[in-house]
This record gives C-alpha cells, sequence and structure tokens, in this order.
C-alpha cells in the first residue's frame, strides 16, 4: 500500500465483509491484522473484497537467512535445468529467497524438494512460457504474491540453435528470436515499473560469448543474443539514476543440455552435445561466477576457459578472430 487513501479503502473494504469485527490496516507490514467474529470467513472472500483496490493475500514469508542476498527475493528463469537451475540454488544458498520459473512448473518442484532442507520455504514456483510475451503481466504478479516484492531478476531462460542458415527456416529464426529476445525484453518492460516504483533493482541478463562475437551454426542464436546486448545497454543508460543495475553475464562452453536442444534448420531438436559443451565449465562452477558479478553489480562478467579470449580478439584484432571463426570446430 502506498498512501494513507489506500489504506483507509482497505480498511473499509474488509470491514464489510460479514463476520470480520474489526480491520486495522497500516502501510508497512504485517499490512492487516483483521479480528473475526465466531463466523469463519473463507480466504477467497478476504481476497475479493481486497481485489478491487490491487491488493492480495500472500502466505506468510519466512525470516530472513544469513548470506550476501539475505533479505532480497530474486527470479530466475530457465531455473528448470542448467545455468538457470544452478543459479537459483547458488542464490538460495547465499540467503536469497527464490522464484524459479520455466515451463515444467514439476521440473521446478522438483529442484525445489533437492534443495537444502533449510531454503526450501524461501523457493517458489512460478510457471512461465517466453513464447508467450503478452501473459508476462500476469507472471510478475504470480511472482509478487510469492513474497511481496522483487529485487532481481535473473534471465537465463532461452533455446539454442546449430544450423547453417541456408538450411534454417525463417520460422526458426523467428522462434529463437521469440524466446531469447521478446520474451526477455516482454518479462523485463513488464518488471521495470516496479523497480522503478521501488527506487531500485537489478536484471541480470544471461546472454553467451556468441553475443559478443560470431560463429558458423549459430547464425539465428547470435543474432538473438547481439540483440539483447543492444537492448539492455540502451536501458542501463535510461535507467541507471533510477537505482536500476544491469549485468550482462555471458557464458562461453558450459555442461548444459543446450546442445541438445537446441533446435536445428527444420526446427527440430539436435539430440546431440556438442564436445565443446560437454567439456565446458559445470553449471555450478558457472553460476557461482554469476552470483558474485551480480553482488558486486558489474556491468558485465566472461565465463569460461580459454574461449573467452575470443571476446579480446574481436575487440582488438577482429580480422584475426573472423579467420580464426572460418575453420573452427564449433560443435
Amino acid at each position: 500500500m502506498t498512501c494513507g487513501h489506500c489504506v483507509a479503502r482497505a480498511k473499509s473494504a474488509l470491514e464489510a465483509i460479514p463476520g470480520v469485527e474489526s480491520a486495522a490496516v497500516q502501510l508497512e507490514g504485517p499490512q492487516a491484522v483483521l479480528r473475526f467474529t465466531d463466523e469463519v470467513v473463507p480466504l477467497e472472500q478476504l481476497q475479493t473484497a481486497l481485489d478491487a483496490h490491487g491488493y492480495s493475500i500472500s502466505e506468510p514469508v519466512p525470516p530472513a537467512r544469513p548470506g550476501k542476498w539475505s533479505g532480497k527475493v530474486v527470479w530466475v528463469t530457465g531455473a528448470s535445468s542448467g545455468i538457470g537451475r544452478a543459479s537459483a540454488l547458488e542464490f538460495a544458498r547465499q540467503g536469497a529467497r527464490v522464484i524459479l520459473s520455466a515451463r515444467r512448473v514439476s521440473v521446478l518442484n522438483e529442484v525445489i524438494h533437492g534443495a537444502d532442507s533449510s531454503w526450501r520455504a524461501d523457493m517458489k514456483a512460478v510457471g512461465m512460457d517466453l513464447a508467450d510475451s503478452e501473459a508476462m503481466t500476469g507472471r510478475v504478479n504470480e511472482a509478487l504474491a510469492c513474497f511481496g516484492r522483487i529485487d532481481a531478476v535473473v534471465h537465463c531462460g532461452g533455446i539454442s540453435q546449430r544450423s547453417l542458415a541456408k538450411d534454417t527456416s525463417l520460422d526458426v529464426d523467428r522462434q529463437v528470436m521469440e524466446i531469447d529476445y521478446f520474451g526477455t525484453v516482454a518479462l523485463t518492460k513488464a518488471v521495470l515499473p516496479l523497480f522503478l516504483q521501488q527506487g531500485g533493482g537489478q536484471f541480470v541478463v544471461v546472454t553467451s560469448l556468441m553475443g559478443l562475437f560470431s560463429s558458423p551454426l549459430r547464425s539465428g542464436y547470435c543474432g538473438a543474443k547481439h540483440a539483447l546486448h543492444g537492448f539492455f545497454e540502451s536501458l542501463r543508460a535510461e535507467v541507471y539514476d533510477a537505482g536500476v543495475r544491469i549485468t550482462m553475464v555471458c557464458p562461453g562452453f558450459i555442461r548444459t543440455e543446450i546442445s541438445l536442444n537446441a533446435v536445428v534448420g527444420d526446427g527440430s531438436k539436435q539430440g546431440t552435445m556438442d564436445e565443446k559443451t560437454g567439456k565446458g565449465l559445470t553449471p555450478e562452477a558457472c553460476a557461482v561466477q554469476l552470483v558474485r558479478a551480480a553482488e558486486r553489480q558489474r556491468p558485465e562478467v566472461l565465463i569460461g576457459r580459454s574461449e573467452v579470449f575470443a571476446a579480446y580478439l574481436k575487440r582488438f584484432l577482429p580480422n584475426v578472430l573472423r579467420r580464426i571463426m572460418r575453420k573452427a570446430a564449433v560443435t
């Protein structure tokens, strides 16, 4: 609640419910304390009374656990596997309350149930399909209902691509762009008003080294990742004075299922593990560096082994990198 008028309206709405004897409403938490008569008042009836004023009933938030992210609420997309899953667990390990999102809520619940027992009360699942940009406002409302606030959004969700440009249908290019770029941008725009209203927040955007330079067989993927850098660098300049921070995370080869699930020219999955991906850093090692970079609010971080040096070649010796990429084994 943001003003005395809002408090008065919420108080009147609650006290008008049969079975509610009195309601004490305040700006700070707990925002409402109710005294009931002997009648049973269904929770749905209370929520209906508050809906008209834009308020919701959320579960009690457990006390904050110690850690560098203690008291913070972090929302991680792509949290069912790979870097997203590892990052969600690492944020939780460091004291954050974590909202996990992906399409498969059942898998998110498995991630939560497999976490340390002392973290589980601080982890909630919210289903999300990045291909459905129109649904993002609803997803933000669901996320807010988990812990009452959002301090950081970690964009890990997305898909990859493995096919020559000449063999890739435009529909596949659009699919990759819709999920990797437009879905991420749509969620960002849905969360941004909240960050501006509360005077700060952070977007942690997992792109790729392929957002800084390009390689064969990834034209659609590279296009989407380059687009993310363009969008978020512009946004960074626009919202910096409002207290909103942006960290671009550029991993190299990380041992996830990204190549197994990568789409090929006709839209089907590749179904095989790239050799270099299979020999890459573990998602857990990547997550430790990601969380550290977010905690330090670094503008950009490169994560990987020797492949990260290609980013410096692109900057200082771009023609050398172009020659290397023409002959490089990229799968």
